[in-house]
């Protein structure tokens, strides 16, 4: 009779673990077929008050101790990066590893977003020793997987992993695109003083912006240039930028306001 792997053993048994978890949970887990594995193991559409909602995603899953450093796991990409970082849906990385509590979790898409921001070729995605995924931890990993696909639908996700940096589910949003081809994003953060910009051209640094800051700098030869900060706009990212502060001036003024006095 053939013997059978050892290795099959060792990742049946995580990807059980993982389908049982999320369907004990309430989850929807479909186990892709070997022949049609590259590179995903499960598709997962969250449930939430019994109800199905549109949001999925893709897990690699794997097993064993092989994938142990350290700090923690690295799941090797293989060929798979092009499909991780730009496929839908996003693509989640989970490693068994019993003999360090159980089930550990990385957000592969989002690594390679921010792996070609800055212009690196990893070889594998990390998976932290503090990422773990057990009945504890799923509640919360699920909300911010779901409020990280409520942007992706949007179009800003990328940027933000570009960026790393998380939007608020209570955040605003919004994206422009130069006559350049270069994409810029506007956050406001609910009861925060100011906004942060993302822009291709600060290598996607996040970088904190006020309304007072847009101005127009006159040069010579050149005419008045606006500008936010030191950084140098056109006329139409500076009419944009100035939409955004005024359909965002709410949220500013009401963390402008001093806490109610307290007897």
């Amino acid at each position: 009779m053939p013997k059978v792997p050892e290795s099959r053993r060792v990742e049946r048994m995580a990807v059980n673990e993982v389908r049982a978890l999320l369907e004990r949970h309430g989850h929807i887990v479909q186990e892709i077929d070997g022949g049609n594995d590259f590179g995903e193991d499960l598709h997962v559409t969250f449930v939430q008050d019994g109800r199905r909602t549109a949001d999925a995603v893709a897990i690699q899953v794997k097993g064993g101790t092989s994938t142990r450093t350290r700090r923690g796991h690295r799941v090797r990409i293989g060929t798979h990066g092009d499909n991780w970082r730009d496929g839908i849906p996003p693509v989640l990385c989970v490693v068994h590893d019993p003999e360090r509590g159980g089930l550990f979790w990385a957000h592969a898409t989002r690594q390679l977003r921010r792996a070609q921001a800055l212009r690196k070729t990893p070889k594998s995605i990390v998976v932290q020793a503090e990422s773990l995924l057990d009945d504890h931890s799923l509640p919360s990993f699920v909300e911010s997987i779901r409020t990280y696909l409520r942007w992706e639908r949007q179009g800003v996700a990328r940027w933000a992993d570009m960026a790393d940096v998380e939007f608020a589910h209570n955040d605003t949003v919004k994206s422009f695109v130069n006559d350049c081809g270069e994409p810029m994003v506007f956050q406001q953060g609910h009861g925060k003083t100011f906004a942060v910009l993302l822009h291709h051209d600060l290598d996607w640094e996040p970088f904190r912006i006020t309304e007072s800051m847009l101005h127009l700098e006159p040069l010579p030869m050149l005419g008045p240039i606006p500008k936010i900060g030191g950084i140098v706009l056109d006329s139409a990212e500076a009419h944009w930028l100035t939409a955004c502060f005024k359909t965002t001036e709410w949220t500013r003024s009401q963390a402008a306001k001093p806490a109610p006095a307290t007897e």
